[in-house]
Protein backbone atom coordinates (compact mmCIF):
# COMPACT_ATOMS: atom_id res chain seq x y z
CA UNK A 1 0.00 0.00 0.00
CA UNK A 2 1.27 3.48 -0.85
CA UNK A 3 1.98 5.85 1.98
CA UNK A 4 0.86 9.48 1.78
CA UNK A 5 4.26 10.71 0.54
CA UNK A 6 4.53 8.02 -2.17
CA UNK A 7 0.98 8.68 -3.33
CA UNK A 8 1.74 12.41 -3.66
CA UNK A 9 4.88 11.64 -5.69
CA UNK A 10 2.93 9.22 -7.90
CA UNK A 11 0.21 11.84 -8.50
CA UNK A 12 2.90 14.38 -9.42
CA UNK A 13 4.48 11.95 -11.92
CA UNK A 14 1.07 11.15 -13.44
CA UNK A 15 0.26 14.87 -13.72
CA UNK A 16 3.56 15.49 -15.55
CA UNK A 17 2.87 12.59 -17.91
CA UNK A 18 -0.69 13.81 -18.55
CA UNK A 19 0.63 17.33 -19.26
CA UNK A 20 3.24 15.95 -21.66
CA UNK A 21 0.69 13.73 -23.42
CA UNK A 22 -1.68 16.68 -23.72
CA UNK A 23 1.09 18.88 -25.16
CA UNK A 24 1.88 16.23 -27.78
CA UNK A 25 -1.78 15.79 -28.74
CA UNK A 26 -2.27 19.55 -28.96
CA UNK A 27 0.88 19.99 -31.04
CA UNK A 28 -0.33 17.31 -33.47
CA UNK A 29 -3.86 18.78 -33.74
CA UNK A 30 -3.55 22.55 -33.26
CA UNK A 31 -3.12 23.47 -36.94
CA UNK A 32 -6.03 21.24 -37.91
CA UNK A 33 -8.17 22.85 -35.22
CA UNK A 34 -7.29 26.37 -36.40
CA UNK A 35 -8.22 25.47 -39.98
CA UNK A 36 -11.46 23.92 -38.74
CA UNK A 37 -12.32 27.05 -36.74
CA UNK A 38 -11.41 29.36 -39.63
CA UNK A 39 -13.78 27.39 -41.84
CA UNK A 40 -16.61 28.22 -39.42
CA UNK A 41 -15.77 31.69 -38.05
CA UNK A 42 -14.65 34.67 -40.13
CA UNK A 43 -13.49 36.90 -37.27
CA UNK A 44 -9.82 36.05 -36.59
CA UNK A 45 -9.97 37.35 -33.00
CA UNK A 46 -12.98 35.11 -32.33
CA UNK A 47 -11.10 32.16 -33.86
CA UNK A 48 -8.22 32.77 -31.44
CA UNK A 49 -10.62 33.08 -28.50
CA UNK A 50 -12.49 29.88 -29.37
CA UNK A 51 -9.20 28.05 -29.92
CA UNK A 52 -7.86 29.09 -26.51
CA UNK A 53 -11.11 28.23 -24.78
CA UNK A 54 -11.21 24.83 -26.50
CA UNK A 55 -7.69 24.10 -25.24
CA UNK A 56 -8.61 25.05 -21.66
CA UNK A 57 -11.75 22.90 -21.75
CA UNK A 58 -9.85 19.98 -23.34
CA UNK A 59 -7.24 20.17 -20.58
CA UNK A 60 -9.89 20.26 -17.87
CA UNK A 61 -11.77 17.34 -19.44
CA UNK A 62 -8.79 15.28 -20.52
CA UNK A 63 -9.83 12.50 -18.15
CA UNK A 64 -13.12 12.23 -20.13
CA UNK A 65 -11.28 11.70 -23.44
CA UNK A 66 -11.18 8.11 -24.69
CA UNK A 67 -7.51 7.89 -25.65
CA UNK A 68 -8.21 4.70 -27.61
CA UNK A 69 -9.97 6.92 -30.15
CA UNK A 70 -8.51 9.80 -32.20
CA UNK A 71 -8.00 13.05 -30.29
CA UNK A 72 -8.85 15.36 -33.24
CA UNK A 73 -12.58 14.58 -33.45
CA UNK A 74 -12.93 14.95 -29.68
CA UNK A 75 -11.19 18.33 -29.82
CA UNK A 76 -13.31 19.45 -32.80
CA UNK A 77 -16.44 18.43 -30.85
CA UNK A 78 -15.46 20.80 -28.05
CA UNK A 79 -14.66 23.54 -30.57
CA UNK A 80 -17.93 23.10 -32.49
CA UNK A 81 -19.97 23.60 -29.33
CA UNK A 82 -17.93 26.73 -28.59
CA UNK A 83 -18.53 28.02 -32.13
CA UNK A 84 -22.30 27.59 -31.70
CA UNK A 85 -22.10 29.34 -28.31
CA UNK A 86 -20.09 32.17 -29.91
CA UNK A 87 -22.74 32.72 -32.57
CA UNK A 88 -25.58 32.50 -30.03
CA UNK A 89 -23.85 35.15 -27.92
CA UNK A 90 -23.24 37.36 -30.97
CA UNK A 91 -26.75 36.69 -32.30
CA UNK A 92 -25.21 36.47 -35.77
CA UNK A 93 -25.11 32.76 -36.58
CA UNK A 94 -24.86 32.01 -40.29
CA UNK A 95 -28.20 30.71 -41.48
CA UNK A 96 -26.83 27.32 -42.49
CA UNK A 97 -24.69 26.70 -39.41
CA UNK A 98 -26.27 24.11 -37.17
CA UNK A 99 -25.30 20.85 -35.50
CA UNK A 100 -25.75 18.75 -38.64
CA UNK A 101 -23.56 21.11 -40.71
CA UNK A 102 -20.89 20.94 -38.01
CA UNK A 103 -21.04 17.12 -38.12
CA UNK A 104 -20.56 17.16 -41.89
CA UNK A 105 -17.59 19.53 -41.62
CA UNK A 106 -16.12 17.36 -38.86
CA UNK A 107 -16.56 14.21 -40.98
CA UNK A 108 -14.74 15.89 -43.85
CA UNK A 109 -11.87 16.84 -41.56
CA UNK A 110 -11.70 13.26 -40.28
CA UNK A 111 -11.65 11.94 -43.86
CA UNK A 112 -8.69 14.21 -44.56
CA UNK A 113 -6.92 12.82 -41.48
CA UNK A 114 -7.41 9.26 -42.74
CA UNK A 115 -5.80 9.86 -46.13
CA UNK A 116 -2.18 9.82 -47.23
CA UNK A 117 0.36 12.02 -45.48
CA UNK A 118 1.67 11.44 -42.02
CA UNK A 119 0.61 14.72 -40.47
CA UNK A 120 -1.74 17.61 -40.93
CA UNK A 121 1.33 19.66 -41.91
CA UNK A 122 2.00 17.21 -44.79
CA UNK A 123 -1.54 17.70 -46.03
CA UNK A 124 -1.28 21.50 -45.76
CA UNK A 125 2.03 21.40 -47.62
CA UNK A 126 0.38 19.40 -50.43
CA UNK A 127 -2.42 21.96 -50.61
CA UNK A 128 0.10 24.82 -50.78
CA UNK A 129 1.92 23.06 -53.62
CA UNK A 130 -1.36 22.67 -55.48
CA UNK A 131 -2.26 26.33 -54.93
CA UNK A 132 1.18 27.40 -56.16
CA UNK A 133 0.67 25.28 -59.28
CA UNK A 134 -2.60 27.05 -60.19
CA UNK A 135 -2.62 29.51 -63.11
CA UNK A 136 -2.42 33.13 -61.92
CA UNK A 137 -6.14 33.90 -62.45
CA UNK A 138 -7.26 30.88 -60.42
CA UNK A 139 -4.63 31.42 -57.76
CA UNK A 140 -5.66 35.05 -57.28
CA UNK A 141 -9.35 34.28 -56.64
CA UNK A 142 -8.46 31.41 -54.27
CA UNK A 143 -6.06 33.69 -52.43
CA UNK A 144 -8.63 36.47 -52.15
CA UNK A 145 -11.40 34.16 -51.00
CA UNK A 146 -9.54 31.93 -48.57
CA UNK A 147 -6.37 33.74 -47.50
CA UNK A 148 -7.70 37.30 -47.48
CA UNK A 149 -11.06 35.97 -46.24
CA UNK A 150 -13.07 38.06 -48.69
CA UNK A 151 -16.63 37.25 -49.68
CA UNK A 152 -17.25 36.18 -53.27
CA UNK A 153 -18.67 39.64 -53.96
CA UNK A 154 -15.52 41.29 -52.58
CA UNK A 155 -13.31 39.02 -54.68
CA UNK A 156 -15.40 39.86 -57.75
CA UNK A 157 -14.98 43.57 -57.05
CA UNK A 158 -11.22 43.23 -56.43
CA UNK A 159 -10.66 41.50 -59.78
CA UNK A 160 -13.32 43.46 -61.68
CA UNK A 161 -15.47 40.41 -62.38
CA UNK A 162 -19.20 39.95 -62.27
CA UNK A 163 -20.31 38.00 -59.22
CA UNK A 164 -21.35 35.05 -61.39
CA UNK A 165 -18.02 35.04 -63.25
CA UNK A 166 -16.20 35.13 -59.93
CA UNK A 167 -18.24 32.23 -58.53
CA UNK A 168 -17.55 30.20 -61.68
CA UNK A 169 -13.81 30.93 -61.49
CA UNK A 170 -13.79 29.92 -57.82
CA UNK A 171 -15.64 26.72 -58.67
CA UNK A 172 -13.18 25.86 -61.44
CA UNK A 173 -10.24 26.75 -59.19
CA UNK A 174 -11.51 24.47 -56.41
CA UNK A 175 -11.98 21.68 -58.97
CA UNK A 176 -8.38 22.13 -60.13
CA UNK A 177 -7.19 21.99 -56.51
CA UNK A 178 -9.24 18.86 -55.89
CA UNK A 179 -7.71 17.16 -58.93
CA UNK A 180 -4.21 18.13 -57.82
CA UNK A 181 -4.84 16.86 -54.27
CA UNK A 182 -6.28 13.64 -55.68
CA UNK A 183 -3.15 13.16 -57.78
CA UNK A 184 -1.05 13.62 -54.61
CA UNK A 185 -3.18 11.06 -52.76
CA UNK A 186 -4.52 13.62 -50.28
CA UNK A 187 -8.11 13.45 -51.58
CA UNK A 188 -10.04 10.35 -52.52
CA UNK A 189 -11.63 10.12 -55.97
CA UNK A 190 -15.14 10.63 -54.56
CA UNK A 191 -14.11 13.75 -52.64
CA UNK A 192 -12.38 15.23 -55.68
CA UNK A 193 -15.65 15.15 -57.62
CA UNK A 194 -18.00 16.36 -54.89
Amino acid sequence: MLNKCSRGKLDEILDKKARKAFEILVRENSRMLMVYLRSLVRDEAAVDDVFQEAMVIAWRRLDECDLDRPFGPWLRGIASRLVLAHYRKQKTAPVLLNESVLQIVDRNFENINLLAGDTWADKVAALRECIDALPARQKSVISGRYFDRLSAAEVAERFELTLEACKKRLQRSRAMLAQCLKAKGVLSASEATS
